[in-house]
């Protein structure tokens, strides 16, 4: 049972003011799941963020990171590298994930792990900076490195100084 999922939705519905276009569980099969990541990142669907939780361990069947990669255009570890960093002092199991983030066209992509705490915290520890991200994507907001922004009703602000 699917115990991740839902509280992923709920946390970016109620922490980004996200709406949620589909909610889909998928076997651990590669060609599958790279499949899901191209058809959500197409122009047509406007999609800023595909989220997957699960098949990010060690386990044989565990391929969403091999998925992911085989049709990110853009890798941004960074973002994965952030949230195990910040996930650290709850666990050092949290080094055991796998998870990647990269971008396909305007689209990001984050693979989280599959245990509902070990997708909570990761997503908790990128809350903070996935509005200037997908702003960024959008083009909607220069990158220019300032740590000054935050999210009002999905919209990034700056804050002048």
């Amino acid at each position: 049972m699917d115990t991740s999922g839902p509280a992923i939705v709920e946390m970016l519905r109620n922490r980004l003011n996200a709406e949620i276009i589909e909610r889909r569980c998928l076997p651990d099969e590669r060609d599958q799941l790279a499949c899901c990541f191209s058809v959500w990142s197409r122009p047509e669907f406007a999609i800023d963020l595909v989220v997957s939780t699960g098949g990010t361990g060690l386990a044989p069947r565990d391929v969403t990171p091999e998925a992911a990669m085989s049709v990110i255009e853009r890798q941004h570890p960074g973002l994965m590298e952030l949230a195990r960093l910040r996930c650290m002092a709850k666990t050092p199991r949290t080094f055991l994930s796998r998870g990647v983030a990269g971008t396909i066209g305007r689209t990001l992509i984050l693979t989280l792990p599959g245990s509902l705490k070990g997708s909570t915290e990761n997503l908790e520890a990128l809350l903070d900076i996935l509005p200037h991200a997908i702003e960024t994507l959008r083009g909607e907001v220069q990158d220019d490195g300032r740590p000054d922004a935050t999210s009002v009703s999905g919209k990034v602000v700056r804050h002048e100084r």
